[in-house]
């Protein structure tokens, strides 16, 4: 029944096909060159094909060979003429091909239906001709074909060498008996197939086409795979492995994408393998062991013969000769395909390892010559990393097997470690990344294969000291961009800004080496193959090496060596382990060992850290900064036992944040952060705090050895900024230290300046200090400023009434009393108290003169005055500093005469309390201070200005006497004169100062009874009734004198006010002229600058200090013209608190107040209207 159903469904089949087929074979047998004709056939080729396709998707088992043969009698007559139809058409009959060759004929393929076959797809993808030329001179012209007919016929082709190797009877690839000659049409079949073996490869490495590329590759494969005679492939093993190592070597390979490189390496271990596998040649392998016999000798015509039948017999004999010299070949192939181990694609470099693997494990004895280059590539390829299935062999298992591979890997180990140094002087950093990676995976090959070997250690030690140096020597210096300059307020600015009062995130290291970021990935290979190289016990002989090289080299050499040293033992730290003591019963000596290697680099970078705070120190900044991260790593291992060890680093690390190199304060500031979480320290403040005895003493040890050096002032001042006032008490011998210093190196201005800055820092923080005052006294404010009197309301007034009546009542009874006792007798014993009482009548006596007593005041305190509490350490501290100040503010450094007025500035209000301490101090600067104003540098008179004003507030009515001296000495000129020149770089006129030109000219100041008031209307009218005149005394009425010159101009310029035109005078506004560049810079000149210190001078003199009228009149014409700008509010209010009207008038006559209304009072009293302004 199964049978009845095969033959009916074939039936079935057969009578589908007949509708296509008998069309087809007509067309097929007159063939004409029309398109619709091709359209037709392309048609039914198409059916046919889809028809087989139905079939063999429904049931494959039925089609055969002869349903086959049926379709291919008219698609045999198209291919005939296959030139007549378009390349759609022979694309289609291609396809229909594969699925004949694949689903009918099988593996029953005809030897001569599969030479046919493998001739015209080896013609079509070749390029066959398109037709025959009429003319035998023109030359043939081969028709292109589209990818899509290309990838089809290799298709084709890999189904058509598998079915005919597959054939019993059409099967080439089973080599003859020996006695057998080869039959014709197997010497026919072997030509063919070598045609077809040779498109493959042409299309392998012309190809335009990824996928034309693999189709290629694949049919190669399918072709080495198929055929099993050796002697054939033999013949096409040297075009193909060519072909391959052309592809896979430079140039081709690098346009060659990765899959095609991937697919390359995979067909090459695949050739190679089946044609020179150990399995393959394993009979020449025992000639080549037993050696080979000598050939016979061949006369003339055995030659003659041999000759003539070359072209017959295409098979290769297999000889030990052959085998040698195909070696030899594929060894310069391989050396070329191995370059590809150096490629950046993950997939190109396993399946190189591969295929290294594949030739060491199946081809290890016929390539015993390529052993070298190929284990050296698979330690390159080796990666531990990877998946790989436990099941695949590795590197490790041949060389576990087989001796010699063990021994190319210690050869070719020991070739990398002295070629390092070489390697690490190219200036491609990936070549001296691959190198370091290539030992790294040696070292850890060696390793696993228990390779112990002291000439290794050796020179790995050397290899590594030697390439870290080429390094260091090749390495570009990095810019680092610093955050400002390096001076030392700079330094000191930002290394306190960086560090913190608590350290809760430790900050990591910079690089000391290789810093550049082309330089980041090397320096991770560098640290992993330090990190891995050998065992705990194998770093710490090395380090110890390292360490014998400190003491006999310098310069690169040493921090080679050094740094080398410290990286090893930090390794062997990190690697060491509590299992591992446990289990290691040697561990206890090792330990040792390895404790005694990092003292002795302890040791070593402490004499680094001390040399640093000597004078002559031109050791390089990066031995340093090894040094400190040696400290720092001392420290993170022993916490708290490390406290000890601050005796001796804390000062000589705090140096290094003056230092003039960015990278080595970074350290500094990394190191003490540090410390502080390592020795439990809650921050840096705190260490430094702790510390501050031992760090003074050293600082203080140095100054009373006259040792000083730039870096004893800066770590100084930096300590004190991060310690605060804390620190104040503890510098009592440092700071008599630097009184020593100046006294004896007073002639030298930049020193002079640097110990001054340390002076100013304790001044700084001293001011902050809660236990500045005196001891046992409350905290007291000084406040001097001036304030408005205020009013009291009727209930005061009748208060202040009531206690004038009782003054005067209690005067009257006086004077009765006094009137009663004249008119009584002599009296008989003397008048008056006793002595003891006379201090008490006295003070009772001048209270009831001035009518400054109040009731319940009038007995006077019995008690004995107590002493003055000592003062802390601190305020004298800070006495002594101002009191030094005196003796350089005339110093010819400009910036220490700045600094010093800075520090007056900040130490007064600090001082200010004790008045019985402060005001003698304020009396030995002014002379110096005051001084100041006319020093020729603008910023050192701007900051004369500011202590004097800071004084002012700090002294109060102690200065008038002296501003009044100075202020008719020249100090009102001054002003003046600032005045002028601010408004000359403003571009403006300098009219603000009428009375001052009157002044500057006559010297007098004007009376302050002489009121003008220069508001008046510019458009009034020509009787005048819109001005008025303030009347006021004349100072000739009262003194009989004759008024000057100054109040003469004033007079003549009010009478030019109540005129209806005011007449200017040159009293009234000066024209001054300015240059253009001072013109341009505005309020930003320098001039501008003064005059505005100046104005803040003025201000602070009025609100602290008590002031006559005449000066008072002076300060406010000055300042008049300012006083409404928001940035001079301060000085208005001050000017306000002592007389008001005064500033509203003055401001009025500017035309900076508003005009206001007369106002209204009661009783019929009228007030004369202001004459408002146009």
């Amino acid at each position: 029944m199964a049978a009845v159903g095969s033959s009916s469904e074939r039936a079935e089949f057969l009578q589908q096909l007949k509708p296509v087929c008998v069309p087809l074979s007509k067309l097929a047998l007159r063939p004409t060159d029309t398109a619709a004709e091709a359209n037709e056939i392309l048609s039914l080729v198409e059916s046919v094909d889809g028809l087989w396709a139905a079939q063999v998707s429904k049931n494959a088992q039925m089609l055969d060979g002869k349903l086959a043969d049926y379709v291919f009698f008219p698609v045999a007559y198209l291919l005939r003429n296959r030139h007549l139809y378009p390349v759609r058409v022979l694309e289609a009959i291609i396809r229909l091909l594969k699925t004949l060759i694949q689903h009918g004929w099988k593996a029953k393929i005809s030897r001569q239906l599969s030479q046919q076959l493998l001739v015209f797809l080896s013609l079509t993808l070749g390029g066959d001709a398109s037709q025959q030329p009429t003319d035998e001179s023109q030359p043939t012209r081969r028709r292109e074909m589209p990818e899509e007919t290309v990838i089809e016929g290799f298709r084709t082709l890999a189904a058509l060498i598998t079915a005919a190797e597959s054939s019993p009877v059409a099967s080439s690839s089973s080599p003859p008996p020996p006695s057998a000659a080869p039959s014709d049409e197997q010497d026919q079949t072997i030509p063919a197939l070598g045609q077809s073996v040779t498109v493959m490869l042409d299309a392998v490495t012309g190809a335009a086409t990824l996928s034309i590329q693999l189709e290629a590759l694949a049919c190669v494969q399918v072709a080495f795979t198929a055929v099993r005679d050796n002697s054939v492939l033999a013949q096409f093993l040297p075009g193909t492995v060519s072909s391959l190592t052309k592809l896979l070597s430079p140039p081709l390979q690098n346009r060659t994408q990765k899959r095609v490189l991937v697919k390359c390496l995979a067909v090459l271990k695949l050739v190679l393998i089946n044609v020179l596998g150990d399995m393959k040649v394993r009979g020449l392998l025992r000639q080549t062991v037993k050696g080979a016999a000598p050939e016979p000798p061949q006369d003339a015509d055995v030659a003659a013969k041999a000759n003539d039948t070359e072209d017959v017999n295409f098979r290769v004999d297999l000889t030990a000769a052959w085998l040698k010299a195909t070696t030899a070949q594929v060894k310069i192939a391989l050396s070329s395909v191995l370059k590809l181990r150096t490629h950046e694609a993950n997939d190109v470099q396993s399946a190189l390892s591969r295929l290294c693997i594949g030739l060491l494990d199946e081809c290890h004895s016929s390539l015993a010559d390529c052993h070298s280059i190929l284990v050296e590539s698979a330690m390159m390829l080796d990666d531990e990393e990877s998946s790989s299935s436990r099941l695949e062999t590795s590197l490790r298992d041949l060389a576990g097997v087989y001796p010699e591979i063990a021994e190319c890997t210690k050869l070719a180990l020991y070739n990398w470690i002295t070629s390092l140094p070489r390697s690490m002087q190219s200036n491609d950093e990936r070549v001296k990344q691959l190198a370091i990676r290539n030992i790294l995976r040696g070292s850890k090959l060696a390793a696993d294969l228990q390779m112990d070997s002291s000439t290794l250690d050796d020179t790995l030690g050397d290899a590594l000291r030697d390439s870290i140096a080429a390094l260091i020597r090749n390495s570009k210096p990095s810019k680092v961009v610093d955050d400002g300059d390096v001076g030392e307020d700079s330094i000191i600015s930002g290394s306190s800004a960086v560090i913190s009062s608590r350290v809760e995130q430790v900050q990591a290291y910079s690089p000391v080496l290789f810093d550049l970021e082309s330089q980041k990935t090397t320096r991770g290979e560098i640290n992993a193959l330090i990190s891995n190289v050998g065992s705990s016990t194998q770093q710490t002989k090395l380090a110890t090496a390292m360490l014998g090289y400190l003491g006999d080299s310098d310069g690169v050499d040493q921090i080679a060596s050094y740094w080398l040293a410290f990286e090893l033992l930090k390794s062997t730290y990190a690697h060491s382990s509590e299992l591992d003591d446990l289990l290691d019963f040697g561990s206890l000596d090792e330990v040792k060992y390895q404790d005694a290697a990092f003292q002795e680099l302890y040791e070593f970078s402490a004499s680094v850290l001390s040399s640093h705070s000597e004078s002559l120190d031109n050791a390089d900044w990066r031995l340093k900064a090894i040094a400190l991260e040696v400290t720092a790593f001392a420290a993170s291992r022993l916490k708290a036992e490390f406290r000890p060890e601050l005796i001796d680093v804390l000062y000589p690390v705090t140096t290094f944040l003056g230092s003039q190199v960015p990278q080595l304060r970074r350290h500094a500031i990394t190191t003490l952060n540090i410390l502080a979480v390592s020795c439990g320290y809650a921050g840096v403040s705190e260490l430094i705090v702790d510390n501050a005895d031992y760090m003074v003493n050293s600082v203080s040890l140095r100054l009373n050895t006259f040792d000083i050096s730039p870096a004893s002032t800066k770590v100084l001042t930096m300590m004190v900024r991060l310690t605060g006032p804390r620190l104040i008490p503890f510098m009592d011998d440092v700071v008599a230290a630097i009184f020593a210093a100046l006294d004896n190196y007073h002639g030298y201005p930049v020193f002079v300046e640097s110990l001054f800055s340390v002076l100013s820092e304790v001044v700084t923080q001293g001011v902050k200090s809660d236990m500045l005052l005196l001891e046992d006294t409350a905290a007291t404010t000084v406040d001097h400023r001036k304030r408005k009197p205020e009013s009291a309301g009727i209930p005061g007034t009748l208060d202040a009434l009531d206690k004038r009546a009782k003054r005067i009542r209690k005067r009257r009874e006086e004077d009765q009393e006094d009137d009663a006792g004249a008119r009584r007798s002599y009296p008989k014993e003397a008048w008056g108290p006793d002595k003891s009482k006379a201090k008490s009548l006295l003070d009772s006596l001048e209270a009831a003169n001035n009518g400054e007593e109040e009731e319940g005041q009038e007995q006077s305190s019995s008690e004995v005055e107590k002493p003055k509490p000592p003062n802390t350490p601190t305020y004298s501290l800070l006495t002594r500093v101002l009191s030094l100040t005196q003796h350089y503010l005339t110093s010819p450094t400009p910036t220490l005469r700045k600094s010093l007025l800075d520090l007056v500035a900040t130490v007064s209000p600090a001082l200010a309390p004790d008045e019985n301490a402060f005001l003698p101090l304020v009396h030995k600067v002014w002379p110096v201070v005051i001084s100041r104003l006319h020093d020729p540098e603008p910023f050192v008179a701007i900051a004369a200005c500011r202590a004097l004003a800071a004084l002012c507030s700090a002294a109060g009515d102690f200065l008038a006497s002296r501003f009044k001296t100075e202020w008719s000495d020249g100090l009102y000129k001054w002003f003046v004169n600032t005045q002028d020149e601010a408004a000359k770089a403003r571009g403006g006129t300098a009219g603000g100062h009428t009375r001052g030109k009157g002044k500057a000219a006559t010297g007098p100041t004007l009376p302050r009874q002489l009121a003008l008031s220069s508001a008046s209307n510019s458009n009034s009218n020509s009787d005048g009734a819109s001005a008025i005149l303030i009347p006021s005394r004349s100072l000739a009425a009262e003194t009989g004198e004759a008024m000057p010159d100054a109040q003469q101009l004033m007079r003549g310029s009010l009478m030019s006010v109540i005129g209806s035109k005011p007449t200017p005078t040159p009293s009234m506004s000066l024209s001054l002229s300015s240059s253009p560049g001072a013109a341009a810079l505005g309020r930003f000149a320098q001039a501008s600058q003064i005059w505005d210190a100046a104005v803040g001078l003025l201000g602070a003199i009025v609100a602290h200090v008590r002031l006559d009228d005449d000066m008072f009149d002076d300060v406010l014409d000055l300042v008049a013209d300012v006083v409404s700008q928001p940035q001079h509010g301060g000085v208005r209010e001050a000017l306000e608190a002592v007389n008001a009207d005064a500033v509203w008038l003055a401001m009025y006559e500017r035309g900076l107040a508003p005009w206001q209304p007369a106002p209204l009072a009661s009783g019929g009293i009228a007030f004369a209207q202001m004459a408002p302004r146009a």
